[in-house]
């Protein structure tokens, strides 16, 4: 199963010039092997390019992904990881969301779909990621 992250499918639903293209074919590769899953952090970052929740889940629907609760280890596991990411010095403004993702994925052994590699692969060096190459 893969994890989407939210700025993947940011960049399909906002047809984003820089990284739409990338991020499509991933989804479009990944679905022919893998299950997608979102969970509720990334339902809610999506929406607000939605007018409506029925419009959000048709359009979840027709890609085949579902949706899937973040289990109480993984919640535990991200505010360890946030906290070790704040006393290494992180941003007081970088919120809790990318680390419930990442331990989300940590706790069910599932691969993310992102363009922030980088800060999976430091705080959940297990996690497997599916990310563009570095330039």
């Amino acid at each position: 199963m893969v994890l989407i992250d939210t700025n993947v499918l940011l960049d399909l639903f906002t047809a984003d010039e820089t990284w739409g293209e990338w991020s499509g074919f991933q989804l479009r590769a990944q679905s022919q092997v893998h299950r997608l899953a979102i969970n509720p952090i990334i339902y809610a970052e999506i929406s607000l390019t939605f007018d409506s929740v029925s419009i959000l889940d048709d359009t979840l629907k027709t890609l085949q992904v579902e949706m899937h609760e973040i289990p109480r280890p993984a919640l535990f596991l991200a505010a360890r990881a946030h906290v070790h990411y704040r006393r290494k010095g992180g941003i007081k403004g970088k919120i809790l969301a990318d680390f419930l993702v990442g331990a989300h994925a940590a706790v069910t052994d599932m691969t993310v779909i992102t363009r922030d590699g980088d800060r999976y692969r430091s705080y959940f060096p297990g996690v497997s990621i599916i990310a563009p190459p570095k330039h």
